[in-house]
């Protein structure tokens, strides 16, 4: 096993060298364009106002009317907190809810 680890970094370092001397090009990494998120879907099984779920998630009611409306994205921190919310909601009810 150590052998195979060696000849990995080994593999990894000469490729490194090779990139960096213009030998050799890495491939580019195609962005997976992130899932949409129906946050008016999650608020409406919550049971709450537009208004409540922004106080519940810490964000402004304008933010979430503008994510329900489609003019922006959840991004970051919030959409993996829509994500839990839309997995868990009870989870989410339970942290949050003061």
């Amino acid at each position: 096993m150590k052998r195979d680890l060696y000849r990995e970094l080994e593999a990894s370092i000469k490729a490194a060298g090779a990139q960096r001397r213009g030998e050799r090009q890495l491939k580019a990494l195609t962005p997976i364009p992130p899932s949409s998120i129906d946050v008016r879907k999650i608020r409406e099984r919550l049971n709450l106002s537009q208004a409540s779920f922004a106080l519940l998630i810490r964000t402004s009611t304008r933010t979430v009317q503008d994510w329900e409306q489609g003019r922006r994205q959840p991004a970051g921190p919030a959409r993996a907190l829509l994500r839990i919310a839309e997995k868990r909601p009870e989870l989410l009810l339970e942290t949050l809810a003061d």
